[in-house]
């Protein structure tokens, strides 16, 4: 094992399919090394995937501060809702967890979106830094982190918004448009719908859009009619271990 350099920690992105984790230079958000893929293990069981981190960590030759990104609402470190994990996760201390199965206490944990959208205030389009910002994932559904002046609100869940009668998630995630085999316009009116609706209740700054469709935000973003600004994330694929590896850092323990 190799001690941590200054300024450098281990971020892990938990999904459905796959935890992705890479040593992170916190300084400009870019790997340091490869980053490392392991199959989220069936069934996700809080003891499994520990288990799988703990191996992440070891094929990274990682010894220091480590952040973790969970698809679960986070509060006082313990998981109250489970998203393509196990059940059993709703409950679970999970700074406990891992501290049995890591080489350090050094732990952090949050939700994905959470961590997705730190990064991306610290490194992406440096006007996203100021006013209120809501940072939006699109994928299996909506996640959601939401930002004053950098500063981040936690565990906001908006994809479960009811709007219209159906979860903002059900009818404008990507999963959404896939299962429709709706085109990129006809899906950007359902986004367009959510967005307005956010807008009317917040008054956001910004919209910030991520998820592996933001890669291509030119088919869609420029369908949408919401008078807020609409800014494509950066960071894509990297935000949730770039995020994960800052919360660890700072120690922050939502």
């Amino acid at each position: 094992m190799t001690n941590p350099a200054q300024g450098r920690a281990l971020g892990v992105d938990v999904g459905g399919s796959a935890i992705k984790g890479a040593v992170v230079d916190l300084s400009t958000g870019e790997f340091v090394g490869q980053q490392i893929t392991i199959t989220t293990p069936r069934p996700a069981t809080p003891d499994a995937v520990a288990q799988a981190i703990a191996q992440l960590g070891q094929r990274a030759k990682w010894e220091g501060p480590v952040g973790v990104a969970l698809p679960s609402v986070i509060k006082g470190q313990v998981a109250l809702t489970a998203a393509n994990v196990d059940p059993a996760w709703v409950g679970t201390n999970a700074h406990e967890l891992l501290s049995r199965h890591l080489r350090t206490t050094e732990i952090s944990v949050l939700n994905d979106a959470d961590a997705a959208g730190l990064a991306e205030v610290a490194f992406g389009e440096a006007s996203i830094r100021e006013g209120a910002v809501l940072f939006l994932t699109f994928g299996t559904g909506i996640g959601s982190a939401f930002f004053i002046n950098g500063t981040l609100f936690p565990n906001t869940e908006l994809g479960h918004m009811m709007i219209g009668g159906a979860e903002a998630e059900h009818q404008a995630s990507s999963a959404a448009k896939d299962r429709m085999g709706l085109s990129f316009r006809a899906w950007a009116e359902r986004v367009d719908v959510v967005l307005q609706e956010f807008e009317r209740l917040f008054n956001p700054t910004a919209f910030v859009v991520g998820g592996g469709i933001s890669e291509v935000a030119d088919r869609w973003v420029p369908h949408l009619d919401t008078s807020t600004p609409v800014v494509v994330a950066k960071l894509r694929n990297r935000a949730g271990i770039v995020g994960a590896a800052m919360a660890s850092a700072e120690h922050l323990n939502p």
